[in-house]
């Protein structure tokens, strides 16, 4: 049995995946605190949701994701350029991370059918 967790999600991505969502919370700036099911895959969706309009630095993933603890983030992160969903690039000093089309079609399976 799945438990539930409690985690900050950025409102456009609370929108896009209600399912995952079991009781939202207060509202802090720019995310919802939320009791949610499937912790694991909705931090995967949080991650290519951010990637789904542009490429990033990791700085930027990491802050827009709102996913809190840089340890979780790295594992999120890595996981999803292992398995091609998210490519990285290096440009001067800095890492740009963008989506693939694999990750695309991850993405895509789970956003909701009414949109």
């Amino acid at each position: 049995m799945m438990r539930a967790r409690l985690t900050y999600i950025p409102i456009e991505v609370a929108e896009q995946f209600e399912d995952f969502i079991i009781k939202r919370d207060v509202q802090v700036l720019d995310a919802v605190r939320a009791r949610t099911r499937d912790y694991s895959t909705l931090s995967l969706l949080k991650l290519l949701y951010q990637l789904k309009g542009n490429s990033m630095t990791f700085s930027e993933l990491y802050s827009k994701s709102k996913i809190r603890m840089k340890k979780s983030f790295l594992n999120y992160l890595h996981f999803c350029v292992n398995y091609n969903f998210v490519q990285k690039q290096a440009v001067g000093s800095n890492m740009i991370y963008s989506i693939t089309d694999k990750g695309r079609i991850m993405l895509n399976l789970f956003i909701q059918k009414s949109n």
